[in-house]
């Protein structure tokens, strides 16, 4: 590439992650594929997300639901695609609050917070935690996860 070119897509470098930052994702609809893809890799043959019979009688939304380890997924899919490219080293822990269901027809989008920032005591890296908010179409918070992750700093000639 040449000389001056950026690459688009680049994540944030953990200095970039002042406290107080927000951003807000792009959406993503959660498609019936989505959730039989999901349950069927992981095994998680629950009635509330494979039988429609009990999910029309027995599901308290009476809707296809979402499992939340899928949404979370999901969310950690957005949130990836603008701020962590290249510059994400782990993801070191999180608290984890489902508020309501995500059913299938949902979109969703993610709004992050920065919480913490601080650097590591070495090596040229931080550590960065978020609240993150997974809101559906209707402005509702559906999940709220706070990860803490370590991050790359910007590269040393900068």
């Amino acid at each position: 590439m040449g000389g001056n070119m950026q690459e688009l897509g680049h994540g944030f470098y953990w200095q970039e992650m002042e406290v107080g930052r927000k951003f807000k994702t792009i959406g993503r609809s959660v498609f019936e594929t989505d959730v039989l893809s999901f349950t069927g890799v992981t095994g998680m043959n629950e009635l509330l997300f494979n039988n429609l019979e009990y999910i029309e009688h027995e599901s308290p939304t009476g809707k296809r639901i979402a499992p939340a380890v899928l949404v979370l997924a999901l969310a950690e899919g957005l949130v990836m695609q603008g701020t962590l490219q290249h510059t994400g080293m782990a993801f070191l822990g999180m608290e984890l609050d489902m508020k309501g269901p995500v059913v299938i027809g949902d979109t969703i989008h993610v709004e992050l917070e920065v919480v913490e920032s601080r650097a590591a005591s070495k090596g040229n890296r931080g550590f960065v935690r978020t609240k993150n908010s997974v809101v559906n179409q209707r402005g509702e918070t559906v999940l709220v996860y706070t990860p803490l992750r370590m991050m790359k700093g910007r590269p040393e000639s900068a």
